[in-house]
């Protein structure tokens, strides 16, 4: 006699018993299902080295014409001499002929206007001190301080901001004016903050340069003094030296200027013409490298590098005549020393071309870092003017392109802030094209080369922060738009975004941009034969809609968003069938690889695809579209996973990610008899992944009687109560799934005793149990369908499974048993959320049903866990 409680048990309907009264709802749906919907994971396209460092690679769309070279000659004579301002084009309006006096041309060595002035009065010079003549004969051997100092006299100090006449000669040290005599006590400690007023500009070369060794004509610095003082001169209006309450600062001022000529000219004589004499004599490489590291270091110490220095049109021809060398190493020298003395135009472009000739070859990575070019082509970027040196800046970017795809360089690329520079490059080159309202080729050319240097760099988790951080993945949507026509720059864009979208934080950043679907929709529209872009957007369209529901939705608002996709998949579907009918007629065995590169955008077509059908409002509507379906199940039709094992599995997992939809119009339901013959043939495999998917569409389509009639026809029943051994929690819970649907129907009931299944599941239970309360929900339930017309728990489960419930039901459902485990506070609270919602419930009414059915002939024993 049943009691009452027993009796409300009696009348509970079986579980998963499908109702057709009531819908579930999209949340519901989602709740339950574990692993029905799920997304799908892909490999990232691959992108084969370039056997060789060129602008553009062999899969380049650029024809050799439309090209910059790659390979050129360069020598002393390709640099100009000149390096002056380029002309303007600006049109100027017509001077007045006016007398003027005549003006010498300007140069890069003498950059200042120069007057002619008689002879220097030879009277004039004897009048300089003699502490001034010893001052200059010590720098010209070697010091440029003397010693030892004068004996000091009473200084007469005045600050340099007052008015001040005196005859006496007058030295201004640090803002205060000395008498020449009590200066030169200073001269030893203030060496190049000297600046001499009055009286001490002119000076006998012989004597100047006295013991040195005698100088050839074009690194001579005499002749220049008068050229100076005019220039210096001509720096103020004559008006102004004539008021009284300025003349006497005014001409302290030129008089400054003119000393601080004269200190760089012993400079120059006596630190920079020996390394230049030694440049030009000496024929050994490893010499001349030495002394243009020394060259470099005196530079740098004599504040002569940059654009002002004189006599730099001098240095710079003395080192243009060593291009023609040839060594890679001493070229290097070279160049770091003409990129820091500011060359422009052509000469900057050579100077550039010379450091992208030496990185092509990939055993001067070494040289490279060892002479720290890398930052002198930064600032290569960084300072000089895009538009006016677009060529320049291509060769320039050509050469770290190459060096970053040495992983050494990777580091000091980003500590040196090319990830910033690249960046603000491509933003110049975004505001140009939208003012020029076209796309210039040259900037085109350039922007190749840096998006390929982009690319290498966010390989480093410092580099994607820092893109982060600058908002750049917009400016790189913005790149790709303007450049749309230009596949190699979509190319590259596309390979960083593959990269980036790899990452949670990079993806969801650029899922947040919303403009991104529709430019990504229309280069598949626009280049949907070319696979090497397209397979990379199709990937990156995967990666933003594999765990964000809100880019599944913005992307499936998009016009066309899924007619362009499954135009996309017709096409490669076709190129797939033609490449695999040419390979089997085909004698050479590289035929198969359009077969392989067709596949990869099939199998990123229906990843994504996949992705999408997790969506409620799109899953149905995917579902219910004959021609996605048709293809997803010609595919699963034509290909083997032994074949093609990630394009099977991922279409079947599009399949079981749309067969979960129940509704009267969708496709799957129509074809379910048909796609649970193609599904037999991955039972049957040896992939488990195939093995598994294959369970999973079976879990739902077995809720559909014709199924399940089928699965017992075909006794795929006895494969699933055999995958129940296999170990694996996801295969046993699928297959668990199908056998809690067959034993909806009380005819089939009766299947769980073939092949010990009632065991199996029970030992399913004990297994995984206590890690995974959904599998045990599930068995539980199982168990519970097929005892529901019991009239004895051990004639239904036999003896030794009903002893075993009795023992595992109840400590399972004693909380501090069920719960004790290692877990993390975040896990804990999961696990016992599924324990509570899921397992208890169930378990409490199987448990009650087998003691209200059972006669205990001796005690129960206690388990251990």
């Amino acid at each position: 006699m049943l009691s009452p409680n027993d009796k409300k048990l009696e009348k509970l309907d079986p579980f998963y018993r499908p109702s057709m009264s009531k819908q579930k709802t999209s949340a519901e749906i989602i709740s339950e299902a574990r692993n029905a919907l799920r997304t799908v994971g892909t490999q990232r396209p691959f992108t084969p080295r370039e056997d060789q460092r060129k602008l553009f690679g062999p899969a380049s769309s650029r024809t050799l014409e439309n090209r910059p070279p790659s390979s050129f000659s360069l020598h002393a004579s390709s640099f100009e001499s000149s390096d002056s301002r380029p002309i303007s084009g600006a049109r100027l309006s017509p001077l007045e002929l006016k007398p003027k006096a005549p003006a010498s041309p300007t140069t890069e060595e003498d950059p200042y206007l120069a007057f002619p002035k008689p002879p220097v009065d030879p009277v004039k010079i004897r009048r300089i001190s003699s502490a001034r003549a010893r001052l200059f004969r010590a720098a010209s051997q070697g010091a440029l301080l003397p010693d030892r100092t004068l004996p000091p006299a009473e200084p007469s100090t005045v600050e340099s901001k007052e008015t001040v006449v005196m005859g006496d000669a007058m030295v201004k040290i640090n803002g205060i004016y000395l008498t020449e005599s009590n200066a030169i006590g200073h001269l030893k400690s203030h060496p190049l903050q000297l600046n001499y007023d009055g009286g001490f500009s002119e000076i006998k070369k012989q004597e100047m340069f006295k013991g040195t060794t005698s100088l050839p004509s074009h690194l001579r610095s005499g002749g220049d003094q008068g050229k100076r003082r005019s220039r210096a001169s001509s720096c103020f209006n004559s008006s102004d030296l004539s008021r009284p309450e300025t003349t006497a600062v005014s001409k302290a001022d030129v008089q400054e200027k003119e000393t601080e000529i004269e200190v760089e000219e012993v400079f120059w004589n006596t630190r920079i013409v020996p390394i230049l004499q030694e440049l030009e004599k000496e024929e050994k490489i490893e010499t001349i490298c030495a002394a243009c590291a020394q060259l470099h270091h005196a530079l740098e110490e004599g504040n002569m590098l940059g654009n002002k220095f004189k006599r730099r049109s001098v240095l710079l021809k003395t080192l243009y005549k060593l291009v023609d060398i040839g060594s890679d190493l001493l070229s290097l020298k070279l160049a770091k020393i003409i990129l820091a003395l500011k060359v422009s135009r052509k000469n900057l472009l050579n100077v550039c071309k010379l450091i992208f000739k030496i990185s092509r070859s990939e055993k001067n990575d070494s040289l490279i870092e060892n002479d720290s070019i890398l930052e002198s082509l930064l600032e290569v970027l960084r300072s000089e003017d895009l538009q006016t040196n677009t060529e320049a800046f291509l060769y320039c970017m050509g050469a770290i392109k190459f060096i970053s795809g040495n992983p050494r360089f990777l580091d000091e690329m980003i500590s040196k802030d090319a990830v910033e520079i690249l960046m603000n490059l491509i933003k110049q080159i975004n505001e140009n094209t939208n003012k020029c309202g076209t796309c210039l080729p040259n900037s085109g050319h350039l922007l190749v080369q840096v998006t390929a240097t982009l690319r290498n760099l966010v390989d480093s988790p410092l580099a994607r922060s820092k893109l982060l951080s600058i908002s750049a993945l917009p400016q790189l949507c913005t790149a790709m738009g303007q450049y749309e026509a230009d596949k190699d720059v979509c190319t590259n864009i596309a390979r960083i975004f593959s990269k980036l979208t790899s990452y949670h934080d990079c993806c969801v950043a650029l899922a947040n941009y919303s403009r991104c679907y529709a430019l990504f929709l229309k280069l598949i529209n626009k280049y949907q034969k070319k696979q090497d872009l397209v397979v990379r957007i199709v990937f990156i369209l995967g990666n933003l809609t594999a765990k964000n529901n809100q880019a599944r939705e913005q992307f499936s608002k998009e016009k066309g968003s899924i007619p362009t996709l499954l135009s996309l998949f017709h096409t490669f579907y076709k190129l797939d069938l033609c490449a695999e009918k040419g390979a089997v007629g085909a004698e050479q065995p590289q035929a198969p690889r359009p077969r392989a590169q067709a596949e990869d955008v099939l199998i990123k077509l229906t990843r994504v695809l996949a992705n999408l059908a997790i969506h409620p409002g799109i899953g149905p509507a995917l579902a219910a579209n004959p021609h996605a379906v048709g293809l997803l199940l010609a595919t699963l039709e034509h290909k083997s996973i032994e074949d093609c094992e990630e394009l099977v599995i991922n279409t079947t997992a599009t399949i079981n990610n749309l067969s979960y939809y129940q509704m009267k119009n969708s496709i799957i339901q129509d074809k379910k008899l048909y796609i649970a013959e193609l599904l037999i043939k991955l039972l049957v495999s040896n992939n488990m992944d195939g093995i598994l998917e294959a369970v999973r569409v079976f879990g739902n389509l077995s809720q559909d009687q014709d199924i399940c009639d089928f699965i017992v026809q075909k006794n795929v029943h006895k494969f699933m109560i055999a995958l129940l051994d296999a170990k694996h929690q996801d295969i046993c819970f699928s297959a668990c799934g199908v056998l809690l649907n067959l034993t909806v129907d009380k005819d089939k009931r009766v299947i769980l005793k073939e092949g010990g299944g009632i065991k199996k599941l029970v030992d399913c239970l004990r297994h995984f149990g206590p890690t995974d309360w959904q599998l045990a929900c599930l068995v539980c339930k199982t168990l519970w369908n097929f005892s529901e017309n019991i009239t004895n728990a051990s004639s239904c489960f036999g003896d030794e499974d009903t002893n075993t419930l009795l023992v595992l039901l109840p400590s399972f459902l004693d909380e501090e048993l069920a719960l004790d485990g290692s877990f993390d506070r975040d896990l804990k609270n999961y696990h016992k959320l599924q324990w509570e919602t899921e397992f208890k419930p169930v378990a409490q009414q199987l448990l009650n049903r087998i003691q209200s059915h059972h006669t205990f002939l001796e005690p129960l024993p206690i388990p251990s866990f």
